[in-house]
């Protein structure tokens, strides 16, 4: 009995190393992942990020670093490798067959990291237009412009090249517009530029354009080229305001902007 006693004294004071060496490794691990985990949550924290993918996401960094430290202990003491190939077939497998969820799962980290639009921001991505309502760790959630919610794969956003309308604090507006052949293009320029001028966002710089570049059949076409401040004014609501002070002036002004010839000859030959 005395020298088992002995046996294990001593085999213990020779371990005493490795025991040592595991406590700080698994102390290590544990504070690293604790301080990370904090540090990512702060991250996603300020990107306005889901509570829940918040939460889900500090958790599996923090328990990820433990888990590899306490592998790192458990290597001091016996060889933990065919153990960790049994797992690593086991986990092959799984993630085969949960491969889309899994590449949706990353897109979805990717975008909370990256951050290229937050909930609240207007976007366009895989020829959707409108709001992002929510960015979950599968699917990023938005209500288009016409009332629809739809859900897009993050895999497949993350694929595509993604609009942020709202980061874009200056749109450029442009609008197409003819006028009689007859008119003087000098008198047409001045009284475009004067109205545009008026128009709620309106910005100086880049400066605005009206540039004549057609012969229509019965017109001659130009573009109205001008930049408004989306804070103060979307550019749908810009064009729809530039037009109507457009075509008010040209009234005033005695501009006309003609029908197209077809329409003329129909017009006519009813009277």
């Amino acid at each position: 009995m005395q020298e088992y006693f002995s046996s294990l004294a001593e085999n213990f004071i020779k371990s005493m190393p490795n025991i040592l060496t595991a406590i700080l490794i698994l102390v290590i691990s544990y504070y690293a992942g604790v301080i990370l985990g904090r540090f990512l949550r702060g991250v996603l924290v300020r990107q306005n990020a889901e509570p829940g993918v918040t939460h889900l996401l500090s958790r599996t960094i923090k328990w990820t670093i433990i888990i590899f430290g306490l592998i790192a202990a458990l290597q001091r003491f016996f060889n933990v490798t065919a153990f960790l190939t049994g797992v690593g077939i086991i986990g092959f497998t799984i993630g085969f067959a949960l491969q889309n969820i899994m590449q949706n799962f990353v897109s979805g980290i990717i975008l909370l990291v990256q951050q290229p639009f937050r909930v609240g921001h207007v976007v366009g991505i895989a020829g959707y237009d409108g709001t992002v309502l929510k960015i979950g760790l599968r699917t990023t959630e938005m209500k288009t412009h016409d009332g629809r919610i739809i859900f897009l794969p993050n895999a497949d956003v993350l694929s595509q090249p993604i609009i942020n309308y709202t980061r874009a604090q200056q749109r450029r507006v442009e609008i197409p517009i003819g006028v009689a052949y007859d008119s003087n293009p000098d008198k047409v320029r001045d009284v475009i530029l004067k109205e545009i001028k008026t128009v709620v966002g309106y910005v100086d710089e880049p400066a605005p354009l009206v540039l004549f570049h057609n012969f229509g059949d019965s017109s001659i076409d130009l573009k109205v080229l001008f930049w408004v401040d989306t804070s103060l004014t979307p550019p749908p609501v810009a064009m729809d305001s530039a037009l109507t002070k457009i075509k008010q002036a040209f009234e005033k002004a005695k501009i006309e902007i003609p029908y197209p010839v077809q329409v003329q000859m129909t017009r006519t030959k009813k009277k």
